[in-house]
Parts: structure tokens; C-alpha cells; sequence
């Protein structure tokens, strides 16, 4: 058998196509590309750059049909209808965008217009007065029980190196309910496998932060490390604990598929992909009583506001406390039962 050669990706893509007249000094291309400037001179990360320059590139684009071609031409009311009809946008399954993917097109456009106000390119602000949609509070869309959770863990081939991979990748997204991007973002200096602790750096809020993986995890990546790591790595090492078959690190989109295609071949009647371990893992500690607060540091939240909502998907537990202590909720003559 012939020894495997990597296949290089394709470089990052560093921002969208900008539209607009690039020799017009007033115009959108020029006060777009400086702004994703400043942005990475202020220490934005490069996925927020990139993601800021597409919405951007999508309002300009609508913009430009409308005959609104500089930053000074815009004005609230033309900014309101571009409200409107990002509002009245559909998904294939004729369903409207949620209310997050609503403020993810509008927001960088609003904190675009206020730095074109900070650095004097328009007289004024005209996002200022922009109201954003209104905040769902959802609960997650479905979670595991332990035993569900077993299952899909069951699923891939440990026999294989790719299957061995998969099986300590999602002990791990189990285990420590930590983000895809934290996953792939994963290099071996940060993982204690005497301490059975991984240190997760300049994570999706700039913290670093340490988890704890347990010995079952611990077990899964050790041997993964061992058995199946050195099989993958071909050409110059880049240093990933998890590695693509091409030896380079793994993509969170390719990731999110994998689990997906995991959890579907469970067969357990719910969906999901990385994030449902994330929601799983998070509710079945606070089921068993975890503290919220130990929650919160688990799952890098900077306030509690966001780790609540895992006090909220526990309806079981809600109704026994609920027959347990509430006296007015058992028929005439029954006493309550024991908390």
C-alpha cells in the first residue's frame, strides 16, 4: 500500500467580495474593507471578521438594487425596510428566520454605521435608533437521556482509527460540554492526561478556562493519542490533538456533520450534533443536583443568565418536587409523598 500524501485545504477565506465602486473614496467598498481593518487591528477574531464582512456584503448588495450606494445615503427608514425584509426572508421549509439569525444580519450592519459615525465619515449615526428583534427565551430543542447518550457513543467502530477518533471526540463533547470550535481548537499541550484536565484557550467569549474530562473520556483520548493519532499524522505534524484523514486539523462544519450523521444512526428519535451534547450534558448535572454556578464554569458561561436554562428542561424532576411539596395538588384524604 502506498503511504498517504496530505491533501492541503484551501486557504481561509479572510473576508467576502465587497461590493460597491472600489475607486469611490465615499463609497461602501472602501469604508467596508477599513472597517474589517480596524476590526482586526481591535483584536476581533478572524471567524467574527469574516462572518461581519458577509452580512455586510449582503446589505450592500440589497442596498445598491435600491440605488443607495454610499454609508452617507442611508438613512433609519432605509434601514428599517432592510429590517423588514430580512424579516420577511424564508428557510427552504418555508419557515421564518429565528429571531438570532434576524439579529445576526442586522447587528453588524448597526455597528458598522456607528464606527462610519465615530470616525467622521457620516454626520450622523442612523442605526442608532434601530430596535433589534425581540429575544427568544427557547428551551434547547431536545436532550438526551444518559442512556440515549450511550447509545450514540456506541455508534462509531473503534476498530478503525477514523471510528476511534469519533468515539473519543464525542466522550469529550459529552463530558465536558465544550463548544465544536473548543474541540478542534484542542492542541496537545493542553491536554493533562495525569490530571485528566483540558485547558480550552481564547474561547468563544476571549477566556481561557480549564474542564475537567473524567476517567472515562481521559480513557478514550489516551487511546486515541496512542492507538490511532499516529496513523493519521502524515506530513509535518500541526501540533491538533484531533486530526482530519488528511492528517491536518479537523473543520467545526465537517465536525457538526459527523456528530449529526452519529446521533441520526442512533436511532434514539431526536436530532442534534454537537451542541445536543453540550444541552445533554449540562441538563443531566443539574438534574443530579449539581450547582448551577459549577454549571456555569463548566460551560464557560460569564453569566448565569445563560446557564439557567438548563434549570429549565428538567419537567420530571419539576413535577415531583411539585407533588412533593405543593398541598393543593393531591386528591382529598392522599397525603403527599416524600420529597
Amino acid at each position: 500500500m502506498s503511504p498517504r500524501r496530505p491533501v492541503p485545504k484551501r486557504p481561509p477565506r479572510r473576508h467576502f467580495e465587497i461590493p460597491g465602486d472600489a475607486t469611490d473614496p465615499h463609497g461602501f467598498h472602501i469604508a467596508v474593507l477599513d472597517w474589517l481593518e480596524w476590526l482586526r487591528s481591535h483584536h476581533y477574531s478572524e471567524v467574527t471578521v469574516l462572518d461581519r464582512s458577509w452580512y455586510l456584503a449582503t446589505f450592500i448588495s440589497w442596498a445598491e438594487l435600491r440605488g443607495v450606494f454610499r454609508p452617507r445615503d442611508v438613512t433609519l427608514p432605509v434601514l428599517e425596510a432592510y429590517q423588514r425584509h430580512v424579516h420577511l426572508r424564508r428557510k427552504a421549509d418555508g419557515s421564518p428566520l429565528a429571531w438570532s439569525t434576524q439579529s445576526k444580519c442586522i447587528v453588524p450592519v448597526r455597528a458598522f454605521f456607528g464606527w462610519c459615525a465615530r470616525s467622521h465619515r457620516i454626520a450622523y449615526n442612523p442605526a442608532s435608533e434601530l430596535v433589534l428583534p425581540r429575544r427568544d427565551h427557547a428551551l434547547p430543542k431536545a436532550t438526551l437521556t444518559h442512556d440515549e447518550a450511550e447509545v450514540v457513543l456506541a455508534v462509531p467502530d473503534t476498530a478503525s482509527p477514523l471510528g476511534l477518533r469519533d468515539r473519543a471526540i464525542m466522550e469529550l463533547l459529552y463530558a465536558t460540554a465544550m463548544r465544536r470550535g473548543e474541540l478542534v481548537g484542542l492542541d496537545l499541550p493542553d491536554v493533562d492526561l495525569a490530571r485528566r484536565w483540558l485547558t480550552l484557550r481564547q474561547t468563544k467569549t476571549r477566556w481561557d478556562r480549564v474542564v475537567p474530562m473524567g476517567e472515562r473520556a481521559a480513557h478514550w483520548l489516551a487511546r486515541y493519542l496512542t492507538e490511532s493519532r499516529p496513523e493519521l499524522l502524515c506530513g509535518p505534524d500541526p501540533g491538533a490533538v484531533f486530526l482530519a484523514a488528511n492528517g491536518e486539523r479537523l473543520g467545526p462544519k465537517w465536525l457538526s456533520s459527523q456528530v449529526h450523521h452519529y446521533v441520526g444512526a442512533a436511532d434514539v428519535g431526536k436530532s442534534g450534533s454537537c451542541h445536543l451534547f453540550r444541552h445533554t450534558a449540562a441538563t443531566l448535572m443539574v438534574e443530579r443536583g449539581a450547582d448551577i454556578r459549577y454549571v456555569q464554569e463548566l460551560l464557560g458561561h460569564r453569566d448565569l443568565g445563560s446557564t439557567t436554562l438548563y434549570t429549565r428542561v428538567a419537567p420530571d424532576r419539576l413535577a415531583a418536587i411539585h407533588a412533593a411539596t405543593h398541598p393543593g395538588v393531591h386528591l382529598e384524604g392522599r397525603r403527599a409523598p416524600p420529597p
